[in-house]
C-alpha cells in the first residue's frame, strides 16, 4: 500500500516536472511568436510598409561639381553628408571585409542567422563569453540604420530588435544581396561629416572608394562595430583602430579571402590617414559654393524684407529672369514639395573650372601675403590710428569703431538685453581668450574685443572673377581671402567705387559715332556749369605740364586715365546715354549719371564689371554670367540646363575699336607692367582703376578667351594706403590678374588658352593705324602715367 502510494505521487509529481518544463521551454518560443505578430502588425509601433521598405527616406547631400568633374562641395544638414555609390564603385575586397567580419553566411541567409543567434544565446547570454561576437546580419544592421533610432533602455532596444528581425526578413524579399551591400555601405555613419563609404574615403584617404586599399577599406569597415571608439581621427585612439584594421585583416585571412602572407604584409602597414575635415568653410571655391547656396535657396523677394529699394528691384528682376535664382522654391519634386538642397542629393554641375579655381585662390593669396599686407603693415605700424587713414580725426575713427561693435554679434546681443553704450564699451574692453585669424594660421591669444575688431580692419580683402566671353560661363570666383573668418562676398554682393575702370564706357559712344581710337582732342580742363552750384566744377588732370594745351588721340587718353579726355567725353555725348550704354553691356548698379562718372563714382561689383568687359571681347554681344550648366536629381536625370542670355549691346566694329583702345592701356598705359614685369606676349586689352584717396584697385583684363577682373580694398574705405604709388589699382589689383593668367597660359595643355589667341577682327574692317602718340620720343604714357591715375 505505502509502495502503490509512493508510486502514484511520484507519477503525478512526474507530471508536473514535464508540465513546467515544458512551459518553461516553449514560452520563450510563444512569447517570441506572439511579439514577432505583434510587430508585424504594428503592435510594437510603427513598422514601415513596402512602399517606404522599396524607397526609404534618406537623406542625401547635394554635390557642387565642377566643369572637370571634381567636387568642390557638398550641402547636408548636420551629420547627413551622405553621397551615395553604386556597387560596381566598392573594390571587391571591401565587400569581402565586410563579410568576412560582420556576416559570413550572408549570401546564404534570408535576413536572420538562426546560427549566429544560437551562438548569442549560448555563449553570450548563457556562458557570459562577450568576445564570441553579435547575432545581427548586415542586413538586421541596416533595418537598424535606416528605420531606428537609438533605444532609450532594454526594453527598447528588444522591441526594436524584434522589428529589426521582420524588417530584415522583409528587405531580403524587396532587394538583392548586392543592394544591401551598397545600402548598407551608404548608410554608415563613420563620423566627422563622413556618412557613407564614399565620404569617408574623401575624409579620412582624400580618395574615392574605388581607390581604397585593402588596409584601408579593412580600417573603414572595422569602424563599423562602433565609429566613435575606433575614431582614427582621434590620435588618442591609433593602437585601438590599428588592432580592429588588424581583426578585419583576420577574419578576412579565416574565410580565404587573403592569403597569410598578404596579411602578414597588410598588418604591418601602418594607418596613414590624409584626413581632411569637411566644412562648408574650408575647401576650394568656399565663396562661390556659398553664393550658389544662396542664390538657389531664395526666396520670391518682397519689399517688407528689403531697407534697400534698388536691391530689391535687382532681386525681384532675377527672380522673374533667371531660373537659377530662387530654383529650389520655384520648383517642385513630383510629390509637389520644393526641392532641398540638403536632402535631395541634388547634382549641380558649376561652370568653375577647378584648375582655374585654384589658380584663382592662389594668386589672390600670393600677391596679398607676400606685397600687399605686409606693405600695409609696414606703412601703419607708427600710425597711432591705424589702420585708419591718418587724416581722420580721432572722433571719426571711435564711430568707425562703434559702429563695429554695434554689427558684431556680442554687441547686438548685448544691445538686445538693453545695455547702454557705456556698459557695452566695458564688456568690450575686457581682455577674453580668443582665437583670430593670421596669414599664418589661426593665433590663440589674450584680446579685448574692441582690440579685435580694430586688429580685424586691418586685413586687405580681394575678390576675383573670370569667365568665358562666348559662353558667359564663370570659370573662377574668388569672394575674398578666407572663408572661416571673412564671409562678405565682394564678387557679388560686395559693391564699391569703380574708378577709371568705368572709363572705357565713356569711349563706346565716341567710337559708335565715327571716331577712331587716333582721332586727337586738345587736352584742356574742362568744366561743367552744375544746378544750384555756383562754382564750374572742374575734373582733375594728371597730366604733365608739357601735355597740357596739346592735342592728344582718344587712345592716349584711355591709356593713360587722362580725365580732361574723359571730361570731354562727357560733354560730347552726356551722361546719360553714357550710364545708358554701360546697363546694356552688363552693368545692374545704378549709375549716376552726372559729370562726376569721369571718375567711376557708382558703386559697382566685380562680376557686373567681368561681364561687361566680356561684351568687348564677344564682338559687342553681352552675355550673362553662367555658373551653372545643369541640374540633376539624385538618380541622374536632368532637371534643369542653364543656358545663357545674350543681348547685342554694341556693335562688333565698335567691340573691337574698343579693344584696340584698351590695348594701349597695356601696351603704352597705367597696365604697362603686363608687359615689362611679367612678360606677356599675349594680347590684352585692359584697364586699371584708383577710387578717391586709393580706397579702391581695381584692375580688368580682357583676352581673347579669358576675361578676368580683381578689386582689392579693405572692409572700410577709411583704411587704406597713404601713398598713391602703392595704392594704386596697378598695384593693388593687377598683379592677382597677372598671376593668374600666368598660371593659366602655363597650363595651357589642360585649359586650351594661350598667349597666341587673336581677337577677330570684323571682316572687311580697315586696319587701325597706330596712333603717333605712343611713337619713339614721344610724350607718352610709359614713363609717367602707369604710376598715377586718379
Amino acid at each position: 500500500m505505502l509502495q502503490f502510494f509512493s508510486m502514484s505521487k511520484f507519477k503525478i509529481n512526474r507530471k508536473k516536472f514535464n508540465r513546467y518544463f515544458w512551459i518553461i521551454f516553449a514560452s520563450p518560443f510563444v512569447i517570441l511568436t506572439i511579439l514577432l505578430v505583434l510587430a508585424a502588425t504594428g503592435g510594437l509601433g510603427d513598422m514601415p510598409d513596402i512602399e517606404t521598405l522599396e524607397n526609404p527616406q534618406i537623406s542625401l547631400a547635394s554635390q557642387v561639381i565642377s566643369e572637370d568633374g571634381e567636387i568642390l562641395g557638398s550641402f547636408y544638414y548636420q551629420n547627413q553628408n551622405r553621397t551615395n555609390v553604386d556597387y560596381d564603385e566598392v573594390p571587391s575586397y571591401v565587400i569581402d571585409a565586410l563579410i568576412a567580419t560582420e556576416d559570413i553566411r550572408f549570401y546564404r541567409h534570408a535576413g536572420i542567422d538562426a546560427k549566429s543567434l544560437v551562438r548569442v544565446a549560448v555563449k553570450t547570454i548563457l556562458l557570459q563569453q562577450r568576445s564570441s561576437g553579435g547575432g545581427s546580419t548586415i542586413t538586421q544592421q541596416l533595418a537598424k540604420l535606416l528605420f531606428h533610432d537609438p533605444p532609450r533602455n532594454m526594453l527598447g532596444r528588444i522591441r526594436q530588435k524584434i522589428k529589426e528581425w521582420i524588417i530584415a526578413v522583409r528587405l531580403e524579399k524587396a532587394y538583392a544581396k548586392e543592394e544591401i551591400i551598397i545600402m548598407y555601405f551608404n548608410q554608415c555613419d563613420f563620423l566627422n561629416q563622413a556618412v557613407g563609404i564614399k565620404s569617408a574615403a574623401q575624409v579620412y584617404f582624400s580618395t574615392l572608394p574605388d581607390s581604397l586599399t585593402i588596409e584601408q577599406g579593412a580600417m573603414l569597415v572595422g569602424m563599423a562595430k562602433n565609429p566613435s571608439y575606433y575614431n582614427p581621427a582621434d590620435s588618442t585612439k591609433k593602437e585601438r583602430v590599428m588592432l580592429r584594421r588588424n581583426v578585419v585583416l583576420n577574419q578576412m585571412e579565416k574565410y580565404g579571402y587573403i592569403s597569410r602572407e598578404l596579411n602578414d604584409s597588410l598588418k604591418n602597414i601602418p594607418i596613414e590617414l590624409k584626413f581632411q575635415r569637411i566644412s562648408h568653410n574650408q575647401g576650394l571655391a568656399t565663396y562661390f559654393r556659398e553664393f550658389i547656396r544662396k542664390i538657389m535657396n531664395a526666396n520670391e523677394p518682397r519689399r517688407g524684407d528689403y531697407g534697400d529699394y534698388l536691391t530689391y528691384q535687382e532681386d525681384s528682376a532675377r527672380w522673374v529672369d533667371d531660373p537659377l535664382y530662387g530654383w529650389c522654391n520655384k520648383n517642385k519634386k513630383p510629390d509637389g514639395n520644393p526641392y532641398n538642397l540638403y536632402t535631395d542629393g541634388l547634382k549641380i554641375y558649376s561652370t568653375v573650372n577647378s584648375i582655374m579655381q585654384e589658380y584663382a585662390e592662389q594668386a589672390v593669396i600670393q600677391h596679398l601675403t607676400t606685397a600687399i599686407q605686409p606693405a600695409f603693415f609696414d606703412e601703419k605700424k607708427k600710425s597711432s590710428r591705424a589702420p585708419f587713414s591718418s587724416d581722420l580725426t580721432s572722433e571719426q575713427v571711435q564711430d568707425i569703431l562703434w559702429r563695429g561693435i554695434v554689427l558684431s554679434d556680442r554687441g547686438r546681443k548685448l544691445r538686445d538685453q538693453g545695455a547702454t553704450q557705456s556698459e557695452i564699451y566695458e564688456v568690450f574692453n575686457e581682455p577674453v581668450s580668443i582665437q583670430i585669424f593670421s596669414w599664418n594660421g589661426t593665433v590663440d591669444t589674450i584680446m579685448t574685443p574692441l582690440d579685435s575688431i580694430r586688429y580685424y580692419k586691418h586685413f586687405i580683402h580681394s575678390g576675383f572673377m573670370a569667365m568665358d566671353p562666348e559662353s558667359g560661363e564663370v570659370k573662377a570666383y574668388v569672394g575674398g581671402i578666407n572663408y572661416s573668418d571673412f564671409q562678405y562676398d565682394h564678387v557679388t554682393q560686395g559693391k564699391r567705387q569703380v574708378g577709371s575702370t568705368f572709363k572705357p564706357f565713356l569711349y563706346i559712344l565716341a567710337m559708335q559715332e565715327g571716331y577712331n581710337p587716333c582721332d586727337k582732342v586738345l587736352n584742356v580742363e574742362q568744366s561743367f556749369i552744375l544746378p544750384n552750384d555756383t562754382v564750374p566744377y572742374r575734373p582733375r588732370s594728371l597730366s604733365k605740364p608739357e601735355d597740357l594745351n596739346t592735342w592728344k588721340t582718344l587712345k592716349w587718353g584711355l591709356a593713360t586715365s587722362e580725365n580732361n579726355i574723359s571730361a570731354w567725353l562727357v560733354k560730347q555725348f552726356g551722361p546719360k546715354p553714357i550710364a545708358d550704354i554701360a546697363h546694356k553691356m552688363g552693368i545692374i548698379s545704378y549709375i549716376d549719371p552726372v559729370p562726376a562718372m569721369v571718375y567711376g563714382t557708382s558703386d559697382v561689383s566685380v562680376a557686373e564689371m567681368v561681364s561687361s568687359f566680356a561684351t568687348f571681347a564677344n564682338k559687342g554681344v553681352h552675355t550673362e554670367p553662367v555658373y551653372v550648366s545643369r541640374i540633376e536629381d539624385k538618380n541622374g536625370n536632368v532637371l534643369a540646363e542653364f543656358m545663357p542670355r545674350r543681348l547685342e549691346a554694341i556693335s562688333e566694329e565698335t567691340a573691337y575699336l574698343m579693344l584696340n583702345l584698351m590695348e594701349g592701356v597695356t601696351d603704352f598705359g597705367t597696365a604697362i607692367r603686363l608687359r615689362y614685369r611679367y612678360n606677356f606676349s599675349a594680347r590684352i586689352a585692359a584697364k586699371t582703376g584708383t577710387t578717391q584717396n586709393h580706397s579702391d584697385g581695381w584692375f580688368i583684363g580682357v583676352t581673347p578667351r579669358l576675361v578676368a577682373g580683381t578689386w582689392v580694398g579693405a572692409e572700410d574705405r577709411s583704411v587704406h594706403f597713404d601713398r598713391m604709388d602703392l595704392g594704386q589699382g596697378a598695384n593693388l589689383a593687377l598683379p592677382i590678374w597677372a598671376l593668374f593668367m600666368e598660371k593659366v597660359y602655363a597650363d595651357s595643355s589642360n585649359l586650351k588658352i594661350y598667349q597666341t589667341d587673336e581677337f577677330e577682327a570684323p571682316p572687311n574692317m580697315a586696319p587701325i593705324p597706330n596712333c603717333d602718340d605712343f611713337t619713339s620720343g614721344s610724350s607718352g604714357a610709359y614713363d609717367y602715367y602707369w604710376e598715377t591715375e586718379w
